[in-house]
């Protein structure tokens, strides 16, 4: 693959997967909403936030849909890695998997949003339709996705550009998540969802940067020449490969229980600091806005101290922040509480930031490393499996734990809570949702040691 060599190219290049994860985010949290209207009370919110008004599933039927579609994003995530890592065509391999991933995927994201088969009311077709594009949704979005992650590593040359990429990736991230959660919930107040997701769909062509900027030989066997030493393997070689990588296994650790923390705290934050009268608007505010300041920070410790040490200081920070968070929520209402929500919000930003950053700047490193090294070419594969590792870590934190929590109003604690706490609701969980958390973000930070000393000093200048 012909390498990126303008820092101008680099920054437009990691804007291409924003489109496609704004589609994502618009399934999951409004799409999927939009054909049970039984969860929306208010009238103007059923109107606007569902498609017709009316349950359009048989509610039973579309929950185990639900959990296969996930299932289905998790596990897929494997064999499509391959798909596009051994792809044989003229063209080149990620170019092609790209198109092959993103046309289906947009058709099942339009299908899902103007289609209704049966407009009366809740029918088994109506499930059956909305669960199987569901599904032929979720897998093309992971073959466009995990082929975009792959060639993170396949089209620069060096770490600190691979650094570079992943940093200006992590702003967008928050980007779409201000678009998808702060712009479409004004777009509700006054339009319906169908029309909110066709106006987001333009966003989409993001993915056309990619698609112009790469440029690849013939990957078939015919036209590969004896100077080319990559080498491409099947399905179950390129997971061994993988796993055989110890540096990797060790960062898929880190990653798991970082991950989990991340996932507990976020799902819970809304839900349990929203009762103690805490702006959580601010606080959003606060954590996202400053985060491609704060990068700058993280990349300036990287620099003069290596990723391990700026990579701790981010799990530490993150966990204060938490910490002190819990704290704020318990004031009382004024502006000082505002105040220092947004402080606490900026506190967190510090990791935020960084730790989406990680989850592409890493995977795609020790990949490069490991085809310098064994001639082996399956960059897709590694972020297949930390996928996979986030997918199960998010499951435990972001659904298990925290439905266990929200579950139970008699978790027993071996001290007495202060009586400033007791106005708040399930005052005992809203605690363990932030300590269980700092404590993933503690065991993270002390595996981080036993991380390769390589890893330890990525991205340090002499």
């Amino acid at each position: 693959m012909r390498k990126l060599t303008k820092k101008s190219q680099m920054f437009f290049y990691a804007i291409g997967g924003m489109g496609v994860n704004m589609l994502n985010l618009m399934v999951g949290s409004y799409l999927c909403s939009a054909i049970i209207a039984s969860g929306f009370e208010d009238q103007l919110a059923r109107q606007n936030h569902t498609f017709l008004g009316i349950d359009l599933v048989i509610a039973g039927i579309w929950a185990v849909f639900g959990v296969v579609a996930k299932i289905v994003d998790g596990i897929i995530d494997v064999p499509m890695a391959s798909f596009t890592d051994n792809l044989k065509t003229k063209f080149g391999r990620r170019r092609p998997a790209l198109i092959i991933g993103l046309i289906p995927m947009i058709l099942s994201y339009v299908l899902f949003t103007i289609v209704t088969p049966n407009p009366t009311g809740e029918t088994l077709l109506n499930t059956l339709f909305y669960g199987i594009v569901l599904c032929i949704f979720y897998s093309f979005y992971t073959l466009t996705m995990v082929t975009y992650y792959a060639t993170f590593t396949e089209i620069v040359e060096t770490e600190k550009e691979r650094r570079f990429m992943s940093n200006v990736k992590s702003v967008c991230d928050i980007v779409y998540f201000i678009l998808g959660y702060v712009l479409v919930v004004q777009l509700l107040k006054g339009m319906n969802i169908r029309l909110v997701a066709m106006i987001v769909l333009p966003l989409v062509a993001t993915m056309l940067i990619p698609l112009f900027l790469i440029k690849e030989k013939s990957t078939l066997d015919a036209d590969r020449t004896a100077d080319e030493p990559t080498k491409t393997v099947n399905l179950f070689k390129s997971i061994a490969y993988t796993f055989k990588n110890k540096k990797y296994v060790l960062w898929m650790i880190v990653y798991a229980f970082m991950t989990f923390g991340v996932q507990l705290f976020l799902s819970g934050i809304n839900e349990y600091f929203s009762a103690a009268g805490m702006e959580m608007m601010y606080v959003m505010i606060g954590a996202f806005a400053p985060v491609p300041f704060t990068l700058i920070l993280y990349n300036k410790l990287t620099k003069k101290k290596g990723f391990g040490f700026s990579f701790r200081y981010v799990l530490l920070i993150f966990a204060f922040g938490m910490a002190a968070m819990f704290g704020v929520a318990f004031l009382e209402k004024g502006t000082l509480k505002t105040v220092l929500a947004i402080a606490t919000g900026v506190v967190s930003s510090f990791g935020i930031g960084a730790m989406f950053s990680v989850a592409y700047s890493v995977p795609s490193q020790l990949a490069a490393e490991e085809e310098k090294k064994t001639g082996v070419s399956n960059a897709a594969m590694y972020f297949a499996v930390q996928g996979l590792f986030a997918g199960i870590a998010s499951g435990i934190g972001g659904s298990a734990v925290l439905t266990l929590l929200k579950k139970t109003d008699r978790i027993a604690v071996p001290w007495t809570l202060p009586s400033f706490m007791q106005e708040m609701k399930d005052p005992k969980n809203t605690f363990l949702i932030t300590v269980i958390a700092a404590v993933a973000m503690i065991i993270a930070f002390a595996l981080t040691f036993i991380l390769p000393k390589d890893i330890q000093d990525m991205g340090k200048e002499d």
